[in-house]
């Protein structure tokens, strides 16, 4: 071979090799400096949704949670970590629904001492509807805003005269959420703790249909308010979407799905009502309502009917209404006309 095409040879081999290297180098810097983030400035901390919180929420502790936001995204109407008024949200209710992790600003929540406060807590179609109790009917106090309870309707059903009432006892509602005891709206105190307090008035959230029902069942006997457990929503829920009462359509989200869910689970429910007399608790108690006692008027009556009875049967040739004294025996409803001295 040719030593100046050898050369040529070589001389190219060496600038490839030599290029080759300094393109990687180069993109290995380029590599290096996308990988660089530029650092974000971090704000104060901000009170952000710590869960979706849809409208009508009566919200607690474990509602919200401080959370740092960027300064730039900063606003003024965001509660912000050691403002007075970022500690003293507990029983607020959502106004406008909160999605989980956005932060929250003063104008999505209503406070009891607000106007419309009450309108707020309350769902689409719902009522407010309050009945008075006491410390036996109200469970002692143990009953907090946001619980849900069944309402008992206690009463004596008079009948006719021949032996006392019935008394009776019929769950007439199911799974009512309890919005208010008194004029607490929430079940901690100033200091943040639980505090059991008796009251002497509870206002529930309920359908039209309903309220018109309590309205009537207070006129009749007495209202008992027995607490539900949380685990009884989940077994409603389960019971209601074996038995096809939950119609989800094919195409909705799982969020859609969820907020569907909990819509329902959350209805109170005034079908499939129970009830206990008093002969199933007691041996000596009726288990029926009383009969009605004849009346003067109608024992006569039957009196008459049956005298007339005794007198058709008559027969033989013997005269219609028998001659000399006579006496009646009466056997219950019938009565038998006997002739004095008859054989």
């Amino acid at each position: 071979m040719d030593v100046k095409k050898l050369a040529l040879l070589v001389g190219a081999l060496v600038i490839a090799v030599v290029t080759a290297v300094m393109a990687k180098n180069m993109f290995a810097g380029a590599g290096a400096q996308q990988a660089a983030a530029a650092p974000v400035p971090v704000g104060p901390k901000v009170l952000v949704a710590k869960k979706a919180l849809p409208v009508g929420t009566i919200i607690d502790a474990d509602s919200f949670a401080f959370q740092p936001w960027p300064k730039e995204l900063m606003q003024g109407a965001y509660y912000v970590e050691g403002q007075p008024d970022a500690k003293t949200l507990a029983g607020t209710v959502v106004r406008y629904a909160i999605a989980a992790g956005q932060p929250v600003t003063r104008g999505s929540l209503v406070g009891p001492q607000d106007r419309g406060f009450l309108a707020a807590a309350l769902g689409p179609g719902m009522r407010a509807v309050t009945v008075p109790v006491n410390t036996t009917t109200g469970v002692a106090g143990f009953v907090f805003p946001g619980d849900h309870v069944d309402l008992v309707l206690t009463q004596q059903v008079q009948g006719g005269g021949d032996g006392a009432p019935l008394k009776v006892s019929e769950t007439i509602v199911r799974n009512v959420r309890v919005l208010a005891t008194d004029q607490r709206y929430t079940d901690k105190d100033e200091d943040g703790k639980t505090a059991v307090k008796t009251f002497s008035n509870v206002t529930f959230e309920v359908t039209p249909k309903i309220a018109e029902k309590i309205a009537v069942a207070q006129s009749l006997g007495q209202l008992s308010l027995s607490l539900r457990s949380i685990a009884d929503n989940s077994a409603e829920l389960e019971r209601a979407v074996a038995a096809g009462d939950v119609k989800i359509p094919a195409n909705a989200s799982p969020a859609q799905e969820r907020e569907m869910l909990l819509a329902y689970s959350n209805r109170p429910i005034d079908t499939n009502t129970t009830y206990t007399t008093g002969g199933d608790v007691s041996r000596f108690q009726r288990r029926t309502v009383p009969g009605r006692a004849p009346e003067a008027g109608e024992q006569m009556a039957s009196a008459m009917a049956g005298l007339g009875k005794g007198i058709a049967q008559a027969v033989g040739g013997q005269p219609a209404v028998p001659a000399g004294p006579v006496v009646r025996v009466a056997r219950g409803n019938d009565v038998t006309v006997v002739p004095v001295g008859a054989r």
